[in-house]
């Protein structure tokens, strides 16, 4: 029996009705659901940080299905204090070390007013080359304006049984003697250095003490000063181990995902959440943090970043899209090198929606035509249009140096692959182009496994190929083609099979333009060379 297929079919719409669900139970306005994203102001934005608002936004789509006003509250930390030099920024960053980022000169120059706007502005840049419509709050202004004031009050007037509670949870004992607030030292402009001991909630300010702290590897050393500090100010912040509740219940926010990282964090502000601020905490989904090819976690830090301004140089918003929307769980690998593998999926996924391709599993089917939907934002093309694998593009493009839009559409009509140059197919000659200068290599093979009669159809093939490439004439297209059937033939081989076996290599597809005049295009001695590392 098929299951009860919810919205269209995808793990957003799932999350989205557990969503409404348990908003009804809990008698909450619906007027307007907020969901959360927080995005980094401290570090390189990279695939896996756009990937936490487009999931956000994915479920704010679902609700919007659902007929339910939705937004997104992009909430970027430009109050954190700096804790190591992210690989690739200069060293003179070391002095700032433990200062807000929002105070922090631009890394980069002078574009942007600070360390935190430079960052903060490549992450928003993205989002809005994906076409993600969202609502960006600052810390340092929610701070400023004394947006978080009551939730402060009501968190710091229960220290000592927030304190005990943390220390259950996480075994961290330092908020049993310390209050989960860190005042900027007004000596030393540090974050993070500071010790705040006793709240005034009547005058809302702390009491601090420079003391120092280590961050990651960095001992930062106190300055030993002694003041206080008002919380109705930018001139401190919450430790992050309260601070998602405050802003939740500030917000009205009804869902965030979060990442196993910080599950410790997220579990005692559900508790704080819940019971000091007497906010039912935003419903969750964790999910598995992206790995570079080498299993290592993509971090801003080391260095292994993948930006989503690099992906859209070679691919489309849509290919990115779809890699960040298809599913929640699991851990994924991703390099810069799956490019051109999303943009083969995600036409093929466009194939299936609009019922070029088929697929027997009719649950399957609804699910992949609602993820076509969901990455383009709920309003899809109105026709399918021509498509091209990418490699072929990519091989094409790296054959002109000149005019190669020009020349690549007029092979393209020659193969009988387009009819006409539509936006979408020069976009994509474009990116295919910017692949082919950048990371096509001779080298490159894809995953194929030959059995012993497929090597020696490529063996026979390639002397054969070998002889036509020493000879003139205008058949020489026809002559490969006929080449490639006899040696399908000649080793027991189904020609359709030897064919679909050749586009693989070559195209990695399983079909596309005349072979003949597309080995003659691409060149035989660059054929054979191709044919020859797979075997």
């Amino acid at each position: 029996m098929s299951k009860k297929i919810i919205g269209k079919g995808t793990w957003l719409d799932k999350v989205a009705y557990k969503l409404v669900e348990r908003e009804k139970q809990l008698g909450r306005s619906m007027e307007l659901v907020k969901v959360e994203s927080g995005i980094g102001a401290s570090g390189i934005p990279h695939v896996g940080s756009l990937g936490d608002a487009v999931r956000a936004y994915g479920v704010s789509l679902a609700l919007m299905n659902m007929g339910y006003n939705s937004k997104l509250v992009a909430y970027a930390d430009d109050m954190d204090g700096l804790r190591k030099i992210p690989s690739g920024l200069p060293h003179w960053l070391n002095e700032y070390l433990g200062k807000p980022v929002s105070k922090i000169p631009d890394p980069s120059g002078d574009c942007h007013e600070s360390f935190s706007s430079h960052i903060i502005s490549s992450l928003t840049d993205s989002l809005d080359k994906v076409g993600i419509k969202y609502e960006l709050q600052k810390a340092s202004e929610t701070y400023q304006k004394g947006m978080l004031t009551t939730q402060i009050d009501r968190i710091l007037s229960k220290h000592e049984q927030l304190g005990n509670k943390i220390s259950t949870y996480v075994g961290q004992d330092k908020y049993k003697n310390s209050l989960p607030f860190f005042p900027v030292c007004e000596s030393c402009g540090r974050l993070y250095v500071t010790s705040a001991s006793k709240y005034f909630s009547d005058e809302k300010k702390v009491t601090y003490s420079c003391t120092g702290t280590t961050l990651g590897n960095n001992k930062i050393l106190g300055c030993n000063y002694i003041g206080e500090v008002s919380t109705k100010s930018d001139k401190g912040k919450l430790a992050w181990k309260v601070e998602f509740a405050a802003r939740w219940c500030a917000f009205d926010i009804r869902f965030e995902a979060y990442g196993k990282d910080i599950m410790d964090s997220v579990r005692v502000n559900d508790w704080v959440s819940d019971v000091i601020l007497d906010f039912p905490h935003p419903l969750h989904i964790k999910y598995e943090m992206f790995l570079d090819k080498i299993g290592k976690k993509i971090s801003k830090s080391a260095g292994n970043v993948l930006t989503p301004q690099k992906w859209l140089k070679y691919g489309t918003s849509q290919s990115l899209l779809l890699l960040l929307l298809k599913r929640i769980t699991g851990t994924r690998t991703i390099g810069i090198e799956d490019v051109p593998t999303l943009m083969d999926e995600y036409d093929a996924v466009e194939d299936l929606f609009f019922g070029k391709k088929k697929e027997a599993n009719y649950e399957k089917m609804i699910k992949i035509k609602g993820l076509y939907e969901y990455v383009n934002h709920l309003h899809p093309p109105i026709h399918n249009i021509e498509h091209v694998p990418y490699q072929l593009i990519a091989q094409q493009g790296s054959l002109f140096c000149q005019d190669r839009i020009g020349k690549i559409y007029e092979r393209l009509i020659k193969y009988k692959l387009v009819t006409k140059l539509t936006p979408e197919l020069k976009a994509k000659i474009e990116c295919a182009c910017n692949w082919a200068d950048d990371y096509l290599r001779s080298d490159k093979k894809f995953d194929i496994t030959l059995s012993v009669s497929e090597v020696r159809a490529i063996n026979d093939l390639k002397s054969k190929l070998q002889d036509i490439n020493d000879r003139n004439g205008s058949e020489l297209a026809q002559d490969i083609q006929n080449a490639i059937y006899q040696s399908a033939r000649a080793n027991t081989i189904e020609p359709k099979k030897f064919f679909e076996l050749l586009y693989k290599i070559l195209i990695n597809n399983t079909n596309g333009p005349k072979l003949g005049s597309y080995i003659l295009d691409l060149g035989i001695k660059r054929t054979i060379g191709i044919l020859d590392s797979y075997i």
